[in-house]
């Protein structure tokens, strides 16, 4: 058996970015040598890494299970690279659902690179459905997800607390009153982030405690659209309070009371059988012990 650390990068770029083309382009050749790469590391292995779905390259099972052994090869070769911690270097690949990534990452970011300045940031937002597939496929080193989630191949790990908070505009009726009762919930035109969020999963679980059922008025993908919808009188919201802080402070939007449970915690998310590179051991070892 003959088989490259080229043609493992190759395997785990196509892997990674979904494409040959790309990753060929990434590996700095050609498609057509890219493409043959491929076909003799599978026939060094004696099984598929991909099945051809029309132009589209799918990772078979053993594909996923190879990937594993790839990325804990191309970890040991980093760490052997590696002579001091200081200077470590490669790209750290993270994929974050929407809160996580537009109000606790930027900060952290900035802090992790002052202290590793030659390590490459890849920063994906997605909702934690899409996460926890990322991390599944060994599409990406860390996950962070702010649902709950039970995945045999993954490793959940809690990473700090958060609590959603329901919402309406600071000139809607209910402002004044500043409660809503089980009644008035139901009776309520809802703007939500969509199925697979985790917003939305632990404000279902809560509904769902309370055997409730809510009318959905909205059903969006971004926390602005939701704010903005809200600020126009269309219904009222649920999301982090990350999410809402300055919108309150400013008084454009008003907190709600509710007898509905709302706590949540954010977890790190990893693939069980992947060993992570230098830059995202650290980057975990990171966020564990700094306070956002």
């Amino acid at each position: 058996m003959s088989i490259s650390l080229r043609q493992l990068h190759l395997f785990e770029a196509i892997a990674r970015l979904g494409r040959l083309t790309a990753a060929a382009n990434e590996q700095a050749i050609s498609q057509s040598a890219a493409s043959q790469a491929l076909k003799e590391l599978e026939s060094a292995l004696g099984y598929s890494l991909f099945s051809r779905v029309g132009r589209e390259l799918v990772i078979t099972d053993a594909g996923i299970n190879a990937l594993a052994n790839v990325r804990e090869i191309s970890a040991l070769i980093e760490k052997f690279k590696t002579v001091n911690q200081n200077e470590m270097s490669g790209t750290l690949r993270v994929v974050a659902s929407e809160t996580i990534a537009s109000f606790l990452l930027p900060k952290l970011f900035a802090s992790f690179i002052a202290i590793y300045n030659e390590v490459t940031l890849d920063l994906k937002i997605a909702n934690t459905h899409d996460v926890i597939d990322m991390v599944d496929k060994g599409q990406i080193h860390i996950g962070l997800i702010e649902g709950p989630v039970i995945h045999s191949r993954l490793t959940v790990q809690p990473w700090r607390e958060d609590n959603l908070e329901v919402f309406c505009h600071s000139q809607h009726p209910l402002a004044q009153q500043g409660k809503l009762s089980l009644k008035e919930i139901q009776q309520q035109q809802w703007i939500l982030r969509e199925p697979g969020s985790g917003t939305r999963a632990i404000f279902e679980a809560a509904i769902g405690r309370l055997g409730a059922k809510v009318t959905l008025g909205l059903e969006l993908t971004r926390h602005e659209a939701i704010k903005q919808s809200v600020k126009a009188g269309l219904g009222i919201g649920c999301l982090s309070k990350l999410v809402i802080a300055d919108d309150i402070q400013a008084e454009q939007l008003t907190v709600l009371k509710t007898p509905l449970e709302l706590s949540r915690r954010f977890s790190l998310v990893t693939h069980a059988a992947s060993h992570l590179n230098p830059p995202a051991s650290a980057f975990i070892q990171y966020l564990l012990r700094t306070k956002v």
